[in-house]
């Protein structure tokens, strides 16, 4: 459903990503983490056509998205890290904006939209001005936009941030239920409890190359000796004497 074949992305003489091969198939949650900057939020942009490549192809739901945007585009429903709205509009003119954009037919629009928003316990804030919202109401609204069209793909770039305990319960379960009709989760997060929570396989992203991939007891196996937890897995293939001079990798 998403196919990365040999993305490279420089930024003036910075290489961001060195040549990311990423195979990700229908229904499957993946959990995308790495170090900061270490190349998630680009590898999530290019994914969601925001950002073109320097080279490589991306393919999303068979469709190359340098050749066929807008088509490959509204496979996806994308959800960044910070929302960024029309604070003028209420959720539900927002909504309607989103559906217009995606091409949602007017007769499924009303429903579809107050469906979201009880999902996402906004049905009282619906008429009221976006820039009312607190953050976490902004992010559970950005949800609702990013699955209005009923997208293909939904990719996520830190889905938890801003969230209560009980929405963070609430996302989880929605995203287990759309893996099990057949999306694709692809989602970045520095939550390694989430990512191990529910992530069906992971990939560890570190100075713009996948250097692990696998389910969380692939990448357990993988480390000498073994490893307790995705945390423990993570320290050891991030970080090197290298990195923090006078400290070895975790065990």
């Amino acid at each position: 459903m998403i196919e990365l074949h040999d993305i490279v992305k420089t930024y003036g003489s910075h290489k961001a990503l060195h040549g990311l091969n990423l195979s990700v198939p229908s229904g499957e949650i993946f959990g995308f983490i790495g170090p900061n900057g270490a190349g998630k939020t680009t590898t999530i942009k290019i994914i969601g056509g925001i950002m073109a490549p320097t080279a490589g192809t991306v393919q999303v739901a068979g469709i190359d998205m340098a050749r066929d945007p807008v088509t490959a585009k509204q496979r996806i429903g994308f959800i960044p890290d910070r929302p960024y709205l029309y604070e003028k509009l209420t959720g539900m003119e927002f909504l309607q904006f989103t559906a217009d954009v995606y091409g949602v037919p007017a007769a499924d629009f009303r429903t579809q939209a107050v469906s979201l928003l009880k999902m996402f316990a906004l049905a009282d804030w619906g008429e009221e001005l976006i820039e009312s919202y607190s953050h976490g109401m902004k992010q559970r609204l950005i949800m609702c936009a990013a699955l209005l069209h009923d997208p293909e793909v939904l990719v996520v770039d830190e889905p938890m941030v801003g969230l209560d305990p009980v929405a963070i319960r609430m996302v989880k379960n929605l995203f287990r239920d759309l893996a099990a009709r057949g999306v694709t989760v692809f989602m970045s997060t520095h939550t390694l409890a989430v990512a191990e929570d529910i992530c069906d396989r992971i990939g560890i992203i570190h100075r713009g190359r996948l250097i692990a991939e696998g389910t969380l007891d692939d990448l357990r196996r993988d480390i000498a000796g073994g490893a307790p937890d995705l945390e423990a897995v993570f320290i050891n293939l991030t970080q090197s004497p290298a990195d923090n001079p006078g400290q070895g990798a975790a065990a």
